[in-house]
Order: structure tokens, then C-alpha cells, then sequence
């Protein structure tokens, strides 16, 4: 499950940081609010070939981290882990820090659906 989605320097969003709990979570907005933009930058965290023209007017880059809840035992985590991953121990469980460059992160997540 998508937790936190952190954006900086994104089209209009000069900095933004959204946190998603437990249950449905709906995007709604008018015609024009910047939906589309969050979508863009979603993608963006999970491997999407990012464009120029995503970045913010006078911002050197841009920056999207998209942290998920995969819970024990999914299946996506032993692949990451093995193949891109630097993990610590916290009180909370385990916290894996991933390469936006990892094939096998890019390549598995396009492949999930994310309700």
C-alpha cells in the first residue's frame, strides 16, 4: 500500500507531502486542480522515464519519493532486497532503501496495480 508520496519541484508543486492510510483513498478535484500532476509524479517514483518539462520553472530537478507498505512476506520483497536494496533494523520492522535506478523495481512495480 502506498504510505507517503513526498514531491519537490514538480510542474506547479514547489513542495508537497501526502500521507495515504489504511481503507480508500480517492483523488477528486476540478477540472485544472492538479491531479494529473500527482499521477505524473507517482509514476515518476515508480520508474517512468521522467521529462524535462516536469520540472518546476527556476528548480534546478525535480524530486518524487513514494514510500509503500508491502507488509511481511510479499512477494516483491525478497527480489528487491536481493537485487537493489541496503536495509537497516528499526524498532518498527525493516526499512529498505532502493535505487530509482534498479531494474527490478522499475520492472515489478509498473507490473502492480495500486488501488
Amino acid at each position: 500500500m502506498l504510505t507517503t508520496l513526498s514531491i519537490r519541484d514538480v510542474v506547479l508543486i514547489g513542495r508537497l507531502d501526502l500521507s495515504f492510510h489504511a481503507g480508500l483513498c480517492v483523488l477528486t478535484g476540478e477540472t485544472g486542480s492538479g491531479k494529473s500532476i500527482l499521477l505524473d509524479a507517482l509514476g515518476l517514483a515508480l520508474g517512468m522515464r521522467a521529462e524535462a518539462r516536469l520540472v518546476r520553472h527556476g528548480a534546478d530537478q525535480a524530486s518524487v519519493t513514494a514510500v509503500f507498505d508491502l507488509g511481511p512476506g510479499h512477494p516483491v520483497l525478497e527480489n528487491i532486497r536481493r537485487a537493489c536494496c541496503t536495509s537497516s533494523r528499526t524498532a518498527m520492522g525493516s526499512t529498505y532503501s532502493v535505487s530509482s535506478s534498479c531494474p527490478i523495481m522499475r520492472n515489478r512495480l509498473r507490473r502492480m496495480s495500486i488501488s
